[in-house]
């Protein structure tokens, strides 16, 4: 069983990607998440995932940038197993290609937000080493097109 993590370039493999990420997304639109992902790419989103026999079975949404509390970071925006691979190290995998892709871009750090409600998610990234930094606090003032 042959096991490859790699960015997502072509159409097919973004679409490929997309049951996957609609098991943390529900509120996209298949029709949508291709053009969706394109438009994100153009301020540097990025989509990773790794493939089992074929498929993708876990996803990454990242991107680079810089700021003053942070410095040179990475920032997962999304990171997902499909729930019939979870438990296999899938995850532990993917988190740790983000580590290497995020040093290899010059980044100090690695961030990422999860829900509250994400329990199982926030032990998995206890035990992988990263610490709970802060609170993330927003207010939704519109809804887009694609949030539907």
């Amino acid at each position: 069983m042959t096991m490859e993590i790699r960015i997502a370039s072509t159409d097919e493999e973004i679409a490929a990607c997309f049951p996957v990420m609609q098991t943390l997304r529900p509120h996209l639109v298949e029709s949508g998440f291709v053009p969706l992902v394109r438009r994100l790419e153009a301020g540097g989103y990025r989509l990773a995932y790794l493939e089992e026999s074929g498929r993708p079975v876990a996803v990454a949404g990242l991107r680079t940038g810089e700021n003053i509390p942070w410095g040179r970071f990475m920032y997962v925006d999304d990171l997902v197993t499909d729930p019939a691979h979870r438990s296999r190290g899938h995850g532990a995998r993917m988190l740790a290609w983000l580590r290497e892709y995020a040093r290899a871009a010059g980044c100090e750090q690695l961030r990422l937000d999860s829900g509250l409600q994400r329990k199982d998610a926030h032990r998995f990234y206890e035990r992988e080493g990263m610490t709970l930094a802060s609170y993330h606090f927003c207010e939704i003032l519109a809804s887009g097109p694609d949030r539907r």
